[in-house]
């Protein structure tokens, strides 16, 4: 074989070479996009999947929670409006004088019970949540804490009526619910502000903020379970969910719903 030869096969062979190379790092490549793209199908079917979960749920605990409403209402409640009448039929009678300031206290009592039960069904029932706006079922939130003097809670908003759906409105109560029943319970704060608002930027925001003790969210057991549970209940109704909280900063939590939610 003269040079020449030699040298052409010396360079076929190191062309051959280079493209092997080539197409390895190219298959490799290749693969490593493939199976990037099949980790991230992976992530979205279950993050679907975690959304249609919680879906369910949510549907469930509200199926659940009406037919106890109903069952308050239907069955309880008419036990009690019956033993209502019955006390108010004996102070009619007049028939032992000396116990009709008591018969009357017992009956005030069954009538102001009786009123609270029929809250209750209807909060259970989600009509309070069906017929009142959002800015009216926070303010009711407020009022009941304000009420028991234990935690200042005051309410901002800029707007009265606000178009939101059904589901919307409901997840949106019960994260405030969830996040003053831990404040009261766990925070020990002084004041909670409650700001609801629209932007041209989002469509509504929310946020909660105490000056309670504070926590440090990252290291949360399932102690934290609620407040989990909040951020897969915004989750559903495409809601960016905030939560901050350091020791002795207190907690403020934030949901964003933009326009395409």
């Amino acid at each position: 074989m003269g040079k020449t030869e030699l040298l052409i096969t010396i360079i076929l062979f190191n062309l051959f070479f280079v493209l092997f190379v080539v197409a390895v790092l190219v298959y490799i490549k290749k693969y490593k996009q493939r199976k990037r793209e099949y980790l991230n199908e992976i992530e979205i079917t279950n993050e679907i999947h975690q959304k249609e979960l919680l879906t369910t749920q949510l549907e469930i605990q509200q199926a659940t929670m009406q037919q106890i409403g109903r069952e308050l209402h239907d069955n309880i409640g008419q036990k009690l409006t019956l033993v209502s009448l019955y006390t108010q039929q004996l102070v009619y009678e007049n028939k032992v004088p000396q116990e009709n300031e008591r018969i009357e206290q017992i009956y005030q009592i069954i009538n102001a019970s009786l009123q609270d039960l029929r809250s209750l069904s209807k909060n259970l029932t989600n009509d309070n949540v069906i017929e009142n706006e959002m800015v009216t079922l926070i303010q009711e939130e407020v009022n009941h804490i304000n009420a028991l003097k234990r935690c200042k809670v005051t309410f901002e908003h800029n707007f009265e009526h606000i178009d939101l759906e059904f589901v919307k409105k409901n997840v949106l109560l019960r994260i405030t619910q969830e996040f003053l029943q831990n404040s009261l319970k766990h925070a020990r704060c002084n004041h909670i502000t409650i700001k609801l608002k629209s932007s041209p930027e989002f469509y509504l925001a929310l946020r909660i903020q105490d000056d309670g003790v504070g926590f440090d969210y990252e290291k949360l057991t399932a102690d934290g379970i609620g407040l989990k549970n909040m951020k897969k209940r915004a989750e559903i109704i495409g809601g960016h969910f905030n939560l901050q909280s350091k020791p002795d900063f207190g907690t403020t939590l934030t949901i964003l719903l933009d326009k395409q939610s």
